[in-house]
């Protein structure tokens, strides 16, 4: 006789080190099922060859991680000059081998020119939908589907590495970057071609790599002490003002009716706790002084 395995209606958002060769979605469904967790989803998806940071969300925490998937994010990226591959990094086939020559100096000038807003023109290796198929699907196929560019900002690029064909730098950037292209367009700007050879993953907003966890060390622990690992839901809105309401302010507010608080300030999204420090999830003032819910809890 087959039991069905019971699922856990936890809570929380665990910071977890994706391995290298495993889509993003298999390490989310590992974690998940270590958890026991009766819903899970993961907040910004990682290539296979890349590695770092992917926040989980569990149960509740789910209606926030969009919070997270418009976050900005930092890597480490290790860049190959020279040569050019079919998808922008070292998975795909080999396009074209070019000498590299390249000083300090160019390589500088060139970081500084892509340092800020830039255009990028979206991968066809990528899982962007065109009439409700992934890029990707097109690209195996030999198709070529025509993609508009999209700004997005580099914030930072800082250079750890150099070694003549070798690039390994810091990348800090806005949500919908892609590091293969960018990758891609040092190396045409340098005359050379490069492709992406590695990627990490070290910044999701307001969360970095150092306080996150493999999916061996989750296998290696506990119940207890994988629950352990999990930080509460609201920190997620870790950014937002925070709007303590009392008994009847949060009964009313939980039943969807908006509610008036003397003395409240703060304008635009809040996180809202009841009493005794309960998060209940996520308001917006409104233009008469009162506070509406907007993504509220079970509790």
């Amino acid at each position: 006789m087959q039991f069905k395995r019971i699922k856990r209606a936890i809570s929380g958002v665990l910071l977890l080190d994706k391995p290298y060769g495993v889509s993003s979605n298999t390490a989310l469904q590992h974690a998940r099922h270590l958890f026991q967790a009766e819903k899970a989803g993961h907040t910004g998806n990682l290539d296979p060859m890349a590695t770092g940071l992917l926040p989980v969300c569990f149960g509740e925490a789910t209606k926030f991680s969009q919070t997270l998937l418009d976050a900005d994010k930092a890597y480490r990226a290790s860049i190959k000059f020279g040569i050019t591959t079919e998808t922008g990094d070292a998975e795909g086939a080999v396009l074209t081998t070019r000498p590299v020559f390249i000083s300090r100096e160019q390589l500088d000038q060139v970081l500084r020119s892509l340092t800020g807003s830039i255009l990028q023109i979206p991968p066809m290796y990528s899982a962007l939908k065109h009439q409700g198929k992934a890029l990707y699907t097109y690209a195996r196929a030999g198709v070529e589907i025509e993609r508009q560019a999209r700004e997005v900002s580099i914030f930072q690029l800082d250079v750890e590495r150099f070694s003549g064909d070798e690039l390994d730098v810091h990348v800090r950037c806005s949500k919908g970057t892609y590091i293969r292209v960018l990758a891609e367009d040092i190396g045409n700007a340098l005359g050379c071609g490069a492709h992406l050879q590695g990627l990490r993953r070290t910044v999701t907003g307001g969360f970095a790599l150092e306080g996150a966890v493999t999916l061996d060390q989750l296998e290696n622990m506990a119940m207890e002490a994988r629950d352990a690992c999990l930080l509460p839901t609201d920190c997620l809105l870790a950014n937002l003002d925070k709007v303590d309401l009392d008994a009847d302010s949060a009964f009313y507010l939980q039943r969807g009716q908006s509610v008036w608080l003397a003395k409240q300030g703060t304008k635009g999204q809040v996180r809202l706790y009841g009493p005794g420090g309960v998060f209940i999830g996520l308001g917006e003032t409104t233009s008469d002084g009162k506070i509406a819910p907007k993504r509220l809890v079970n509790v």
